[in-house]
């Protein structure tokens, strides 16, 4: 009866007559290809090495994620690499008929409110599971800190060096996406890259457990995960870009949503472990039992729907790649040069670079707090878990109250008044508090809290920016340039803390010149705001934005 029923309404559709119960002389319309949005996340391990902004890059653009049989009454829908068909059963041909809602009453509620109404399927698993780990790589953050500090004895300057280098392949994110999109391996563009992504991140973190015995060790085991993570995040968002094609905006801004928030989930789990593990385990265990994580990005992999690429077919060089392909990334790189070159693009961004980059005073901070303080792994996650939460509430903040005031006055005002907040971590080094009755965690709880806070709300701007200035045919590349110029500043900024705190003779038994370091970070950020005149270049013309590249 299923299959009847499926066969005359695919008769009256093909023949125009009216849908059943439809007013008559109505006639089944076509249904519409909604606008594609495009969005190259920032994965939450960029938390696990260093201070950048994690994840809140996907929650306030609401880009569009993914199509994983979205609406119940609609034929699910898979991507084959060219075009947009119903799903089918591989044996049979037959249609995928989509599923009902649950009865089960538990069901029905973890479908609505925890799915967001997504139905389940296995590649929507898998996906999440991703954006998890992603999220929940950061319980070695605190892991790294300490083996680099105790274990390898290394300096606060030697130490923020190294934290500026890992962050390397995040610079370089849109090659990523061009190297899976242009050369499949092993006959696929996206499972093969997932597991090499993940085996490479646990073997990164197995060698980090088990020889690791110097800086450059560290350094290159670093890098390593650090890249994995990087590449599965690109992959992961260039299948999200593909299921989001042909579907309905709202039900993909629902599945951002879940992405985004599972992330999350991951990044507050690891925040909270990262701390108390230490208590019970060494560092080189916790990293061991990190490499287990990206081995479930290897796993899932197979869960996404991806149709075999022919290698060796007519038409290819000798590696499988198409000529159209070379030919259509040359025009991207042209329209991509095109667009870099307009001032309404490389002012504002050119800003955001100089105000990332200021000097940072974190590695020499962890000293203090754990030397000076005495300050333990369990609290130091405690501290970060507040971060995590507080970094939320910034975000709710900003889209609540923020959202609609100029770009330019949101940052300069967070800018200055980061100025006399950020000085506030002068009271904790100079112990000033205890004259004041205020216990150092009391303070310091606050103080991150407080800090972080006002540093969510600075940056969501600069993203809201980033996708203002991208001009049409290049959204998604250009995007994830601007994201890859944004972690760059970050890495030069780790190396110009490093310059200063050895410059100054901090190290791990001399902390006097802290007072300087710490005020000259902080007040470094008020050097940018005479250039925030830049960022009036994004509301120039629209026409002024347009590509020039080829046709």
């Amino acid at each position: 009866e299923i299959s009847m029923t499926l066969r005359s309404r695919a008769n009256r559709e093909k023949a125009g007559r009216s849908r059943p119960g439809a007013p008559p002389g109505s006639t089944q319309r076509p249904l519409e290809t909604p606008a594609f949005v495009s969005c190259i996340g920032i994965p939450s391990y960029l938390n696990s090495i260093s201070s950048c902004s994690r994840y809140s890059e996907g929650l306030s653009l609401g880009c569009s994620r993914r199509n994983f049989r979205l609406q119940r009454m609609k034929p699910a829908t898979i991507h084959d690499g060219t075009k947009w068909k119903m799903s089918s059963d591989e044996t049979t041909n037959k249609p995928v008929i989509p599923k009902s809602q649950p009865n089960n009453p538990v069901l029905r509620f973890m479908q609505d409110s925890v799915l967001l109404g997504l139905e389940p399927s296995p590649e929507l698993g898998a996906v999440l599971i991703v954006y998890f780990i992603q999220g929940v790589m950061g319980l070695s953050r605190l892991a790294i800190s300490f083996f680099l500090k105790d274990d390898l004895g290394l300096s606060p300057a030697m130490i923020s060096a190294l934290t500026g280098l890992s962050l390397i392949p995040w610079m370089i994110k849109p090659l990523y996406g061009f190297v899976s999109d242009s050369i499949p391996l092993f006959g696929y563009r996206r499972r093969s890259y997932l597991v090499l992504a993940g085996l490479l991140g646990s073997l990164s973190w197995i060698l980090f457990g088990t020889v690791c015995d110097s800086a450059n060790e560290a350094l290159l085991f670093m890098t390593g995960s650090s890249l994995a993570i990087a590449v599965s995040d690109v992959v992961v968002d260039s299948i999200v870009v593909e299921r989001a094609r042909d579907t309905d905006q709202s039900m993909t801004g629902k599945l951002q949503s879940l992405c985004w928030g599972t992330a999350a989930f991951g990044g507050l789990l690891s925040a909270y472990f990262s701390g108390s593990l230490l208590e019970h385990i060494t560092p080189r265990q916790l990293f061991l039992l990190s490499a287990l994580l990206p081995l479930a990005i290897s796993a899932v992999a197979y869960l996404i729907h991806e149709r075999p690429v022919a290698m060796m077919r007519e038409g290819t060089n000798p590696h499988g790649v198409a000529p159209g392909i070379w030919e259509s990334g040359k025009a991207q790189a042209l329209n991509l040069w095109s667009a870099i070159r307009k001032k309404s693009v490389w002012m504002p961004t050119m800003f955001i670079f100089l105000w990332q980059a200021t000097p940072s005073a974190e590695s020499a901070m962890f000293f203090f707090n754990t030397n000076e303080l005495g300050f333990g792994a369990e609290f130091l996650g405690r501290v970060r878990l507040v971060a995590s939460l507080a970094s939320l509430l910034g975000v709710f903040l900003y889209q609540r109250y923020l959202s609609k005031l100029p770009i330019k006055q949101v940052v300069v005002g967070a800018t200055l008044l980061n100025i006399p907040l950020g000085l506030s971590q002068l009271v904790l080094v100079t112990h000033l508090n205890r004259a004041f009755g205020i216990d150092d965690k009391i303070f310091a709880l606050t103080d991150t809290s407080v800090l972080v806070v006002l540093g969510q709300v600075a940056f969501m701007p600069v993203l809201v920016l980033a996708a203002r200035i991208c001009p049409p045919g290049v959204e998604a590349t250009l995007f994830a340039t601007l994201m890859s110029v944004n972690n760059a500043a970050s890495a030069l900024g780790s190396e110009l803390g490093a310059l200063l705190t050895h410059s100054l003779g901090i190290n791990q038994n001399n902390m006097e010149n802290l007072v300087w370091l710490v005020s000259i970070c902080t007040m470094s950020t008020a050097l940018v705001l005479p250039f925030a005149k830049w960022l009036d270049m994004a509301d120039a013309p629209t026409e002024d934005k347009q590509p020039k590249g080829p046709e």
